[in-house]
């Protein structure tokens, strides 16, 4: 039986999420590798994606590691340059199913601030169907209240959706479910499965 929806994550299977490439790039690997030991900045940002606000978030943890303040705040003043580039494969593929008449969702650990300005900034992000987005809900992947929260609103049934989703834990917490899932390693691979699926032949999937 063919999907009826199809579901992307965004960080990593959309637009690559690497806090760690870019402080490497920025302040060279041993700060980098020293910052992040001293300071929970990816605490920091799950607050965020559970919907605390963006600035105060950055801003209090600057404040309270006052030898890393520039740094910190490079997590708000350059977020752009952190969730960079977009996976132009993925997005293709996205555009792809869209043209085929498949509702395309998006379930995202994500800050609702920071959404809505990637909405503003970064065209494919307004292209969804709906978007499911734990900084506005106040619920993150994996806990199943989310997965809970898409199949009640959208509709489908959990084995009708099929889900991509670069870490683990989400895609089992999704299987668990009865979704179909896909653990997200590269466009490629996403491609072949949405032909397997039957959602694409093999010129819309780019292969």
């Amino acid at each position: 039986m063919i999907p009826e929806a199809v579901v992307f994550d965004i960080g990593n299977v959309l637009l690559e999420w690497q806090p760690e490439r870019f402080y490497d790039r920025e302040i060279g690997p041993e700060a980098r590798a020293r910052l992040f030991a001293e300071v929970d900045l990816a605490g920091m940002n799950a607050c965020v994606d559970l919907g605390a606000p963006f600035a105060a978030s950055v801003e209090a943890l600057a404040v309270a590691h006052p030898d890393w303040g520039p740094e910190i705040r490079m997590w708000r003043e350059r977020w752009f340059d952190i969730a960079h580039p977009p996976i132009d494969g993925s997005i293709r593929l996205l555009r792809a199913l869209r043209t085929r008449g498949v509702p395309v969702f998006a379930l995202t650990n994500f800050g609702r601030e920071t959404f809505d300005a990637a909405v503003g900034r970064l065209p494919f992000m307004a292209e969804f169907d709906r978007a499911w987005v734990s900084g506005k809900m106040g619920v993150m992947k994996p806990d199943p209240a989310i997965y809970a929260a898409l199949e009640a609103e959208s509709g489908v049934a959990p084995g009708r959706l099929l889900f991509a989703d670069d870490r683990p834990e989400n895609i089992t917490a999704a299987a668990a479910r009865g979704w179909r899932t896909h653990l997200f390693d590269g466009w490629e691979g996403w491609a072949q499965r949405l032909m397997d699926e039957g959602l694409l032949e093999r010129g819309e999937a780019g292969l």
